[in-house]
C-alpha cells in the first residue's frame, strides 16, 4: 500500500479542540492560523491540557483572511466575532521570549468561566507551537504505529490519532516506520519536509479526545516497548520543517526513504 494522508488537524487556540480541513497549504512556518491563540493564567504561564484536559473539548473555528473567531462550548453555547488586538504582551513561551498580543473580545471571559478560572487569551505572532524554535512546525504520525500502541495497551478499539495532536495522520506503512525518516526528507503531497527528531509523549496522550479524560495510560505503554527514542523518551510520531512549500491534501501521497522498515 502506497503511504498517504489519512487526517489532517490544526488546532487554531492552542489546547482547545482540534480542526480537520480536507486541505492545508504548508508554508515555511508550517500552516497559517495553527496554533494562532494561546491561553495564559493569572501568572502568565502557559493554561493547556496537561492542566485542564476537558478544555480540549472546546471547538474553535477560525478564518485567518477574515479574522472572524467563533468557540463553541460543551454546554451548547457559541461566542463569535471579529478579532481585535490589544498591546503587545512580554511574556515566554517554552523559555523563551514569544512575541504576542491580548485579544479583545468575548472569548476570554467565556473560556475562562467554562474553564473555571481567570485566562488570558493571546494572539501568538508566531503561532504557538511545541517545537517552532527546534525545527518543529510540522508532526506527523501513522496509523501502524497507532495499531501497534494498541496492541501493546491491549485494548480491542483502535487508538484515536487524535490524542496526539499531529498535524498528518498516514496510513500505508508499518509501526514506527516514521522513526527512520528523521534527518532526511520527506515529500507531504506537493511540500517537502525534512524530519527533525521524534516527539516524546506526555499526560495529554490518556485523554480521551471527546471528552479530555483520562482513560488509557499511553505513558506506562510506551515505557514498556519505547522508553528512549533519538531525541526524547517515549517517542510517538517524529517533527519537522518545511523546506518546500506546498498544499497538502487528504489522499495525497507522502514519498520518504525506507517506507517499509519498522522499529520496535
Amino acid at each position: 500500500m502506497e503511504a498517504h494522508v489519512v487526517r489532517i488537524s490544526i488546532a487554531p487556540v492552542k489546547s482547545l479542540g482540534l480542526v480537520h480541513p480536507d486541505t492545508v497549504d504548508l508554508r515555511s512556518d508550517g500552516v497559517q492560523g495553527d496554533r494562532r491563540f494561546w491561553l495564559v493564567d493569572a501568572d502568565g504561564r502557559l493554561f493547556n491540557n496537561k492542566r485542564n484536559g476537558p478544555m480540549m473539548t472546546i471547538g474553535p473555528a477560525w478564518d485567518e483572511a477574515t479574522g472572524q473567531l467563533s468557540l463553541s462550548f460543551p454546554d451548547g453555547t457559541q461566542v463569535a466575532g471579529q478579532v481585535e488586538l490589544g498591546e503587545p504582551v512580554a511574556l515566554e513561551l517554552y523559555g523563551r521570549p514569544h512575541p504576542s498580543r491580548r485579544v479583545i473580545g468575548p472569548w476570554e471571559e467565556a473560556i475562562s468561566r467554562s474553564v473555571g478560572r481567570p485566562l488570558t487569551l493571546l494572539w501568538s505572532e508566531n503561532h504557538a507551537t511545541d517545537r517552532g524554535h527546534d525545527g518543529g512546525t510540522v508532526s506527523l504520525v501513522s496509523r501502524g504505529s497507532l495499531e501497534r500502541l494498541r496492541e501493546e495497551a491491549g485494548v480491542e478499539v483502535p487508538i484515536d490519532g487524535r490524542r496526539f495532536r499531529m498535524m498528518f495522520e498516514i496510513e500505508g506503512v508499518p509501526a514506527h516506520a516514521e522513526d527512520e525518516w528523521i534527518g532526511s526528507t520527506v515529500h507531504v503531497g506537493d511540500a517537502e519536509i525534512v524530519v527533525n527528531g521524534d516527539v516524546g509523549r506526555c499526560l495529554v496522550t490518556s485523554q480521551d479526545p471527546d471528552r479530555g479524560v483520562t482513560d488509557l495510560d499511553t505513558l506506562g505503554t510506551l515505557a514498556s516497548y519505547r522508553r528512549e527514542g533519538r531525541n526524547e523518551p517515549l517517542p510517538f510520531g517524529v517533527y519537522g520543517a518545511v523546506t518546500a512549500p506546498g498544499r497538502v491534501r487528504v489522499g495525497d501521497t507522502v514519498r520518504a526513504p525506507n517506507n517499509g522498515r519498522a522499529q520496535g
